[in-house]
């Protein structure tokens, strides 16, 4: 059976909200933060040598990375879902770009204000910078979505399960007020019922 390693207040809580929404059959196996640290126990290396999550196992398959995950969950067993849209089209191309940006671009200005925020005054030449690409990439998001209920086409994607994230660590930071169609998107996906099940088996989720 298909086996989520679901760390808590971690990317995995997307990968089990996709498994809430397609409804496949899987298993939970939780792990919980150092509550000092913040880093993730040990018991995780024994599934996946980086110990990080999410990680699935499948059989005799190990796969990490958020957007891997995604794709092969609805490439194995969401066939023809509209989760996917349909190769060879622009929604295809445009579901692509998104499962890919979320983590490839988005997440990374997020990541440095997420680091760079415990150094205090030692960061503070860098913080200018940060600030700056996180609007820009915040801007461009909230330009896409404007007009619009969900990232690709009318109905829930990959992209939207890929693009959560993003959102929720901004708004973690304090930095949706200036974004309106984001803040309403996130607002959107986080009263899913399928959404409001994941957190329920995943236990609470500090991003969400």
């Amino acid at each position: 059976m298909l086996t989520l390693h679901h760390l808590n207040d971690s990317r995995s809580q997307r990968i089990l909200w996709l498994l809430e929404e397609i409804g496949t059959p899987y298993e939970l196996k939780r792990y919980q933060r150092d509550a000092t640290t913040r880093l993730a126990p040990p018991e995780l290396e024994t599934v996946h040598p980086l110990g990080k999550s999410p990680v699935i196992t499948d059989g005799d398959l190990t796969l990490a990375e958020s957007g891997a995950i995604v794709d092969y969950i609805l490439r194995r067993y969401a066939t023809g879902s509209t989760l996917r849209p349909a190769e060879g089209t622009r929604d295809f191309e445009a579901y692509q770009e998104w499962l890919h940006y979320a983590e490839g671009s988005a997440m990374l200005p997020l990541m440095l204000q997420l680091y760079t925020s415990r150094l205090k005054d030692a960061a503070a030449r860098l913080q200018p910078r940060i600030d700056s690409e996180i609007a820009n990439h915040l801007g461009y998001i909230e330009r896409a979505l404007q007009g619009r209920e969900y990232f690709v086409g009318d109905s829930l994607t990959g992209a939207d399960i890929m693009m959560s994230f993003v959102a929720e660590v901004a708004g973690s930071f304090g930095k949706l007020a200036p974004y309106p169609a984001l803040a309403a998107w996130i607002g959107r996906m986080h009263a899913r019922p399928a959404f409001r099940r994941s957190v329920e088996k995943g236990g609470a989720y500090r991003m969400g």
